[in-house]
């Protein structure tokens, strides 16, 4: 989960050991485990970067559920792109590493999925999402 850079400031901070239970504790690679927070939420947060490394973040927006966990590795959502710049999903076509955040406010919790995204028109989940 760490790469040198991170290691570096760990270090160099004395946090290595808090970073490490963190993963242990907390890191998982399974959305099945949040499958509540994930699909009660009405919105998150998209980054996405380029061919180039140019990095974008932009807040998705729908009613609760309009992300679903597919299964304990896949999430599923529409793209509801009202301004037409397709900013996000352009990335996703040249640069499919993303990370997504999720944040409960009223609880005060948060979620970040890091993994591949891809677009799909005939997605077969599209009856099922909002």
């Amino acid at each position: 989960m760490y790469h040198d850079g991170s290691r570096t400031l760990q270090d160099q901070f004395d946090t290595r050991r808090m970073a490490d239970r963190i993963n242990e504790v907390l890191v998982t690679d399974r959305l099945t485990d949040y499958k509540d927070l994930i699909e009660s939420r009405d919105m998150f947060f998209l980054a996405t970067a380029d061919e180039n490394g140019q990095p974008n973040c932009s807040y998705k927006g729908g009613d609760a559920g309009f992300v679903r966990v597919i299964d304990e590795h896949t999430l599923a959502f529409p793209n509801y792109d009202g301004n037409g710049m397709y900013l996000s999903m352009g990335n996703v076509i040249k640069n499919p590493h993303v990370g997504l955040l999720f944040i409960d406010l009223e609880e005060g919790n948060r979620l970040r999925v890091n993994g591949e995204a891809s677009i799909d028109k005939d997605d077969p989940t599209h009856d099922r999402i909002p």
